[in-house]
């Protein structure tokens, strides 16, 4: 049976996304090949009965993806090496004027080029030698350890008694733990709203994936506890504080619950706290209930600015020595000059300073939001870098996602962080720190019109 060209009874609701996915069959059917050239937006549209804007979210979509490339000037074409990497935000350099709160990051405004540019020329004039002549990461790193120490301790985290490994930010971080966790074959389980990159890399990796119940705290134990009952479980991965896609904070209590599971079936743990301290009155790290068993990575890029990917990883004393060899062949050391930098700043209060800027900044954010998208449901941290929306009347995920773009604001769909196929919480992540304030208020207010209004039937299958 052909699957390309496409008929219009072979596509299924929503459209957009039955037709990407039949070009991506078509590419790995061979019927489509590296190459091979689409047909117009306008043109398909017209030989399947469907909108033009319907058939531009497909191509979007397939682009994102890494199946096609669209060349200004020439058409769309088929690509070889296709990421399967489905990103929930937009590449910047492609369009144009639109509000994105699709990608997480933090406020970034004047003064930390000012607090930058202070650093580096200050670092023109007393920079250690070391810094550019160490090859080996010992010599080049050992001076900063009592520096990430007491960023650790900021959050929380007493880890003298754990190994540490500095890295070049938290996907340098999270990539040596799960290395380091766990072998090809063997099971990690997550959220089933988790990490947009913790599919596609445990999949590089050799690793199996489950996602598994949440609530609004996060994992549900009773699932943690019947996964580990079906299948020998290597590691659970868990966002306790804020960074998941629903803001949700896990409590001390749902923390302890599910320490005291992962030891009843020993099972290791690794946290990811890309935010670090910056939430206030936060629980303990769940590293700090079971050092013993977690991997623990933060860095300062999302809490400080986006550009300082340093960061840091601990680990359980009996792995200190597989994560130095598994960061060794993959990153092999973190960036010396980097690490220099914002080592002083951590010393000189630099960095606490610009973290106090950033919840400061974010708490004005998310007032902000409250306000203008105030008597509808939505979640969120005090200082957290984004939002979720559960889709409010009879909208559907695609269609709002769809119908925001349309209206000149880019969100995320909550599918693009689904670990399984069977996810029924549905909804968008909307992110504050990218846009400036007048920018952040009038993407809010499409948002609250959208949110607050009851679409027709045929807005919701476009």
């Amino acid at each position: 049976m052909t699957i390309w060209p496409p008929k219009p009874n072979d596509l299924r609701r929503p459209a957009y996304r039955s037709l990407a996915e039949i070009v991506i069959q078509a590419v790995e059917t061979g019927e489509l090949r590296d190459g091979d050239r689409l047909p117009t937006h306008r043109t398909l549209a017209y030989n399947l009965g469907l909108s033009v804007q319907t058939v531009s979210r497909a191509y979007d979509d397939l682009i994102r993806r890494g199946v096609i490339t669209g060349e200004v000037g020439r058409g769309t074409f088929v690509r070889s090496g296709r990421n399967d990497t489905q990103t929930p935000f937009l590449p910047n350099s492609r369009y144009g004027d639109l509000i994105d709160f699709s990608i997480l990051k933090p406020v970034f405004e004047p003064l930390h080029l000012v607090e930058m540019k202070r650093a580096l020329s200050k670092l023109g004039t007393d920079l250690p030698s070391s810094v550019i002549s160490s090859f080996r990461p010992s010599g080049a790193l050992r001076e900063y350890s009592a520096a990430a120490q007491k960023w650790l301790r900021l959050c929380g985290l007493d880890a003298t008694t754990q190994g540490l490994v500095l890295t070049n930010g938290n996907t340098s971080a999270m990539t040596i733990a799960l290395m380091t966790a766990a072998n090809p074959g063997d099971l990690v389980v997550t959220e089933e709203l988790g990490h947009h990159t913790l599919k596609p890399l445990t999949r590089y990796l050799g690793l199996r994936i489950q996602g598994l119940e949440i609530d609004g705290q996060g994992v549900i134990p009773s699932a943690f506890a019947k996964a580990c009952e079906r299948s020998a479980v290597k590691a659970i991965y868990l966002m306790p504080t804020g960074l998941n896609p629903r803001a949700a904070t896990m409590s001390v209590e749902r923390r302890a619950e599910l320490v005291k599971l992962a030891r009843h079936y020993e099972v290791l743990i690794i946290e990811n706290d890309a935010w670090g301290p910056l939430q206030p009155d936060r629980p303990e790290p769940i590293a700090a209930i079971a050092p013993e068993r977690t991997f623990y990575f933060t860095s300062l890029t999302k809490c400080i600015m986006p550009g300082l990917r340093y960061g840091f990883l601990t680990v359980p004393e009996t792995f200190e020595s597989a994560a130095a060899n598994r960061h060794l062949v993959s990153n092999w050391m973190a960036t010396a000059l980097m690490a220099e930098l914002a080592s002083r700043w951590i010393d000189d209060g630099t960095a606490e300073y610009l973290l106090k800027w950033q919840m400061e900044a974010l708490g004005a954010r998310n007032r902000l939001a409250a306000h203008s998208i105030s008597g509808i449901e939505f979640n969120s941290s005090k200082n957290g870098m984004h939002i979720w929306l559960p889709m409010p009347g009879k909208w559907t995920e695609d269609a709002f996602v769809a119908h925001a773009r349309l209206n000149g604001v880019a969100i995320a769909p909550g599918s693009s962080f689904a670990i399984s196929d069977s996810v029924s919480k549905l909804g968008v992540r909307i992110c504050l720190g990218a846009e400036p304030p007048e920018t952040l208020e009038r993407g809010l207010a499409v948002i609250s019109r959208l949110a607050r209004s009851n679409p027709e039937p045929a807005l919701l299958t476009l």
